[in-house]
């Protein structure tokens, strides 16, 4: 068992690093792909993981949310850079690690394509051909997985099927994986339910429907080869009470609601954005929920069963302190 796995099955919480993208913004680092900071910004990366680890990280995800061939096109970029720029960021959250004394974990981030995929479009008149989506997400997993993470994230997944896809190849690593929907408020006309689903009307239910059918990995149940499940960022921009860390706690809840039904165990996770985005007087985006506030949800989500906490869009190395220092205190 690796050591990742064998820190899970204690049971105790961990935590998350935060966001990303808004560390380099805040360093002046502007780039069509935050991906191109490995090669041109290398110093900075490790900054951003050490201050995320100093602040008390447990895990930290690489700098490869878009590091797929399908992001760099998009981009402009050269697609062939995608390997290396993907083995280059996990290299970096290495050094980050070895520089600290801490036991840290590396989650090898896996984002989704920038998208609509055929599946879920129902053609490539709207979507991105499946095959170019699963050799995109392979060439970054097996990248990841030779430059030794602990763990993958398959994360901010606005589509179940791409998830499926995207856990079919990692699934061939060996590697623990993590798969975690982006979900928005939705609710049932006739019943009155609230019911998170991603923007391809995907539920917490749904995914779990969907990995286990084995329609995307020839007929094999992918919740075999999953250990944690969850929900990050949030994409809610009317209802302040279903984003940031409301919004994590009432889809954690949907989560273990449907595995329970289900009759499934899995580790839970969460990082939520900063609350809601607005435009300050600089065009800038800023988020509602300051470190306390967030910080003060955390004794919910753990009684709640959630074992990894962390932060997405608009979270800052403060947060990930204070969400420190409320663990610490409670493991006292």
């Amino acid at each position: 068992m690796s050591k990742f796995l064998e820190r899970l099955a204690e049971n105790r919480p961990l935590i998350y690093d935060g966001g990303f993208g808004s560390q380099l913004f805040a360093r002046q680092i502007e780039l069509t792909n935050s991906t191109l900071a490995n090669e041109e910004h290398p110093d900075a990366v490790i900054d951003i993981h050490s201050d995320y680890i100093a602040a008390g990280a447990d895990l930290i995800g690489t700098n490869t949310f878009v590091a797929s061939e399908l992001h760099l096109e998009m981009a402009d970029k050269d697609p062939a850079q995608a390997e290396n720029l993907t083995r280059r960021g996990a290299e970096l959250a290495r050094q980050a690690v070895e520089k600290s004394d801490r036991e840290v974990f590396i989650a090898g981030s896996v984002g989704p394509s920038p998208g609509a995929i055929e599946t879920d479009a129902g053609s490539t008149d709207f979507g991105i051909a499946d095959e170019k989506v699963r050799d995109a997400h392979k060439r970054v997993i097996d990248a990841l997985y030779a430059a030794d993470v602990d763990f993958l994230s398959i994360e901010t997944q606005f589509s179940a099927t791409e998830a499926a896809f995207a856990c079919d190849i990692a699934r061939q690593t060996g590697l623990p994986i993590a798969i975690n929907l982006t979900l928005k408020y939705t609710k049932d006309r006739k019943s009155g339910e609230v019911i998170y689903k991603t923007d391809w009307g995907h539920s917490a239910a749904d995914l779990l429907d969907i990995l286990a059918s084995g329609e995307h990995s020839q007929g094999d149940n992918l919740l075999d080869h999953v250990q944690i499940l969850g929900l990050n960022c949030g994409a809610e921009t009317r209802r302040s009470e279903h984003t940031g860390m409301p919004y994590a706690i009432c889809g954690i809840e949907q989560f273990k609601t449907a595995m329970q039904e289900r009759g499934i165990e899995k580790k839970l996770m969460t990082y939520p954005n900063a609350g809601m985005p607005k435009l300050n007087s600089a065009h800038r985006t800023v988020y509602s929920q300051n470190p306390e506030e967030m910080a003060g949800f955390l004794p919910d989500l753990l009684s709640g069963g959630t074992q990894i906490i962390g932060g997405c869009c608009g979270t800052t190395p403060d947060h990930i302190r204070a969400f420190r220092q409320v663990i610490d205190a409670n493991e006292q």
